[in-house]
């Protein structure tokens, strides 16, 4: 099953190229969430109201997803975590950007992920591809970098790695875009808009092997990075083991696997498509400069053609 949130805050499952509309789910389990409830109600519910979501899309009537102003699947993350340095061949890359002259690009303290450890995303960051991204700082460098998003959708700590794939709800495209420079990883990358997530969230019965999804992007046409999660340097389960060793895992948390090589700058007016599997689709996002004052959640329109 492929959901998707879209227009303003309604639930749909994607079926080709429709969206059959289900908020009826939705709102009946956000109204029996406890208020103290940690993570995404609906994504913890989803074991339990899957078949029921499943006939409320079978009556309802398809709307194009050309007609419908895609959100970020999840609402209500807890946390965004995220990997960094987790392919061989953008850590070498990386390497060689940080010593060109007048570089933006700074070497981290460590290129082992063991010793980075994971970063936390802010929750504001997260959008979906009708927010688009709003570039904040025009004369610095920001990046585009891929990613395959695990969401978890049962609540664990300290899961050990032949389990782990027992608390992912399912999977999506991810956007973690990056401002380069000298300050803390987190700041530079929770600007806001700089978390994209979608077009929806496959199940995990969508995704057989996540350790084998094939991700790419495009800007302006341009083929800028093309990989498989079979590059990981942690893969998908060592990644919730290691995750959860420092924090509890909650229904809705999103974790981000880590960009492969080819990341590269953006700007206003450039149009990002990102691509995968069949299961996880196509996210496509527009560019645009940040307008001072703006509240960029606010923002939503059509993804580019």
């Amino acid at each position: 099953m492929k959901l998707c949130r879209y227009d303003d805050d309604r639930l749909g499952v994607v079926r080709g190229g429709l969206v059959h509309d289900v908020t009826e789910a939705q709102t009946e389990i956000r109204k029996s969430a406890p208020y103290a409830m940690k993570g995404d109600a609906v994504v913890a519910a989803l074991p339990q109201w899957r078949e029921r979501i499943e006939r409320m899309a079978d009556k309802a009537p398809g709307k194009p997803l050309s007609q419908v102003k895609l959100m970020a699947p999840v609402a209500r993350p807890s946390k965004l975590t995220c990997a960094p340095t987790n392919y061989q061949a953008h850590i070498e890359e990386m390497r060689k950007a940080s010593q060109q002259p007048g570089s933006q690009v700074v070497s981290v303290q460590s290129a082992k992920i063991l010793e980075a450890g994971m970063f936390l995303k802010a929750n504001s960051a997260l959008v979906g591809p009708s927010e688009g991204i709003a570039i904040r700082f025009p004369e610095r460098r920001s990046d585009h970098e891929v990613e395959l998003v695990m969401v978890i959708g049962k609540a664990g700590s300290d899961i050990p790695q032949d389990k782990a794939l027992e608390h992912v709800a399912g999977y999506c495209l991810g956007l973690d875009m990056t401002v380069r420079g000298r300050e803390d990883r987190s700041f530079r990358k929770s600007v806001d808009g700089y978390a994209v997530l979608g077009p929806w969230m496959a199940t995990a019965d969508e995704v057989p092997d996540p350790d084998a999804v094939p991700i790419s992007i495009e800007v302006n046409g341009e083929v800028r990075q093309n990989s498989n999660t079979s590059q990981l340097i942690y893969n998908c389960r060592r990644l919730i083991e290691f995750a959860s060793e420092f924090y509890t895992l909650y229904p809705g948390d999103l974790v981000y696997t880590g960009t492969p090589e080819g990341v590269s700058p953006v700007k206003p007016g450039d149009v990002i498509v990102c691509r995968s599997s069949p299961a996880l689709g196509e996210l496509k996002i527009a560019v645009r400069a940040h307008e001072l004052g703006a509240v960029e959640s606010d923002r939503r329109v059509h993804a580019p053609a």
